[in-house]
């Protein structure tokens, strides 16, 4: 679809109740996170190629995550999401997800935060690990993929090769210019100051091998948000939320059917529509009239 003359790839994969919107990583197209939906068995979910990626159109010009927020919410106007949806983001889509729901509130409920930091200050990898990052290479060669995924991604990728193998198979050479704007959109951004104001209850989940994102950002975003959880994954590496995906879907379905933060939310999104607490439609009234004894 078109929003603001830029063609877009998006995919819907249907569900029941609120939908979940999942931001991807820097230069990763939407099919690398398949492994992840297909664990969030029964959620509408929503998901698409980032400008410069995958089969989206390039941007005319760079712009910081705010314009990136901006295009995401005319994009879900274009969709016909008109009121608060669950946002989920990995890595550099962390760090957006964290500025759709400061500069968007009103339509984020709950939030998901994976691998990912608070911008600055934040504790950086090893410089030989970004050096290989800063790079799209890994999306472009098998060969360098493979010889370098164990050293930047961690966790699993250290020890099985067919996932690593898996992964490459997902992935799709980005637009030169459009990783280098997402590259400058990270460039001196932060949240730190802003998360005090953060509504929405999140779920911040880190993993305890990860090169990238070493977990003691994972814990600051944890004291600097007011309702946040916070969940390690034991030898989790950068790519836990695919490499682990069902043990992941499942501590996110967990979160986001919890209900003692209802409160916070401006409205219960089931009892406005007249839905159970699993979001199944009730009988029609004609059904329940023609039933009741004379």
């Amino acid at each position: 679809m078109e929003v603001d003359g830029v063609r877009v790839r998006v995919a819907i994969r249907a569900g029941r109740g609120r939908p979940l919107l999942v931001f991807n990583g820097i230069g990763a197209n939407l099919d690398i996170v398949t492994p992840f939906i297909d664990a969030m068995d029964g959620y509408e979910v929503i998901i698409f190629d980032m400008p410069g990626t995958g089969e989206s159109d390039t941007l005319r010009c760079p712009t910081r995550f705010a314009g990136f927020a901006r295009f995401t919410a005319r994009l879900l106007d274009r969709l016909g999401y008109r009121e608060a949806v669950d946002v989920a983001g990995v890595s550099w889509g962390g760090a957006m997800a964290q500025q759709f729901a400061l500069d968007f509130p009103e339509r984020t409920n709950r939030l998901v935060l994976a691998a990912t930091m608070a911008g600055l200050p934040s504790v950086p990898a090893r410089p030989a690990v970004l050096r290989r990052m800063i790079t799209p290479r890994r999306y472009i060669s098998r060969s360098f993929l493979t010889r370098v995924a164990p050293e930047i991604y961690g966790g699993l990728m250290r020890s099985r090769p067919d996932l690593i193998a898996r992964h490459g198979s997902l992935t799709r050479r980005p637009n030169l210019r459009g990783y280098i704007y997402q590259l400058l959109a990270i460039q001196g951004w932060s949240s730190a100051h802003r998360l005090y104001r953060l509504k929405a209850p999140t779920l911040v989940m880190g993993g305890d091998d990860d090169p990238l994102i070493p977990l003691v950002n994972i814990k600051l975003l944890y004291w600097l948000i007011p309702k946040s959880y916070l969940h390690v994954m034991r030898g989790g590496g950068h790519l836990f939320m695919v490499a682990r995906a069902n043990e992941c879907a499942a501590i996110v379905r967990r979160f986001l059917n919890e209900r003692r933060h209802d409160g916070t939310d401006v409205q219960d999104y089931f009892l406005r529509r007249g839905l159970t607490a699993e979001g199944e439609l009730p009988p029609p009234a004609w059904l329940s009239e023609s039933q009741t004894p004379a």
